[in-house]
């Protein structure tokens, strides 16, 4: 990776993601996460303060050192034993059936197959076990979608692969995971090209 994808962009982002909208929106998502969970693209640690009493412990899978490096504080404050286990989403270094629930914000945007990430959550979680999302995608109004078709090889450019338009229902659903949760929204304050969001919970098989 290049200067600006290994050191400059985590910074931005730690900062885009620290909005009061971004953490009203993660507490949402964190809420019904129990037991072991892995969290994929756990960044700068932004979640932390929000995971509840009955979280165990957290597998963080994170490929920026700079984003781990951001997250000290956060870890150093948190009573759940978090460990940085992974360093790629399509990949996943657990066991099977190791984990109660799952965890990703804003993360399958960047992954570069994603289908193979969401089938290795399904690996690594027991039989019913939960994913909570909370990802922007593709929008549910066409003219919002024809901007973001076209805007979406700048956007992958400039914020480390970045795509605009992956329906997150249906990578879900293609994959084997009912969705038990959903709520389709714009975020308060982006642009709607940006934020056309889905927050939700995926059960697995």
């Amino acid at each position: 990776m290049g200067i600006y994808a290994e050191h400059v962009l985590p910074r931005i982002v730690d900062v885009a993601c620290a909005t009061k909208v971004a953490r009203e929106q993660r507490q949402r998502v964190c809420e019904g996460l129990h037991g072991q969970v892995v969290e994929v693209g756990f960044g700068s640690g932004h979640n932390v303060p929000f995971y509840p009493d009955a979280v165990s412990g957290v597998a963080a899978i994170e490929p920026s050192d700079a984003g781990w490096k951001l997250a000290g504080k956060r870890l150093a404050s948190s009573s759940v034993p978090i460990r940085r286990s992974g360093l790629d989403g399509q990949s996943l270094p657990l066991p099977d059936d190791s984990c109660d629930t799952a965890l990703t914000t804003w993360t399958m945007c960047t992954i570069p197959d994603v289908h193979v990430a969401l089938h290795e959550l399904r690996r690594v979680l027991r039989p019913g076990g939960t994913v909570h999302f909370l990802e922007h995608g593709l929008a549910p109004d066409e003219r919002v979608r024809r901007w973001q078709h076209r805007l979406e090889p700048i956007q992958k450019r400039a914020f480390g692969g970045c795509h605009l338009t992956r329906s997150i229902v249906d990578l879900f659903k293609g994959t084997g995971f009912t969705i038990s949760e959903l709520d389709v929204y714009y975020e308060k304050g982006s642009p709607k090209f940006l934020g056309a969001n889905s927050l939700g919970v995926a059960t697995a098989p």
